[in-house]
């Protein structure tokens, strides 16, 4: 029994890792990720897609779950005003089919 809890711990655990758990703040040098939000999803590397509940934040797809707590994101970032200071550029999509990396080379950031 104890073996079993321990084991769904660990999955539980791991899935709740690679969920992706934002937290945007208000200052560049707090951020592990600078991103810019471009007008059209063929210039992004990432379409995101935001979704309304934690559980449904998947892994590195693109589907973000904001918190209102740093603390409880697994990345934090920062809006940049121009394409050339960010490390990511994004494009909020409106359905979550719709979301996922054009640009895996970025990949590596949200990790």
């Amino acid at each position: 029994m104890k073996r079993a809890l321990s084991l769904i711990t660990t999955l539980f655990l791991a899935y709740t890792i690679n969920a992706q758990k934002i937290y945007s703040t208000d200052r560049d040098y707090k951020a592990d990720i600078k991103v810019y939000v471009v007008d059209r999803a063929y210039k992004a590397h990432l379409l995101v897609y935001k979704v309304d509940a934690e559980y449904k934040a998947k892994e590195n797809e693109g589907k973000w779950y904001f918190t209102d707590v740093d603390y409880k994101a697994q990345k934090k970032i920062y809006f940049v005003d121009a394409d050339y200071k960010a490390d990511l550029k994004i494009h909020f999509v409106d359905s979550d089919y719709k979301s996922g990396w054009r640009d895996k080379s970025k990949q590596y950031l949200l990790y």
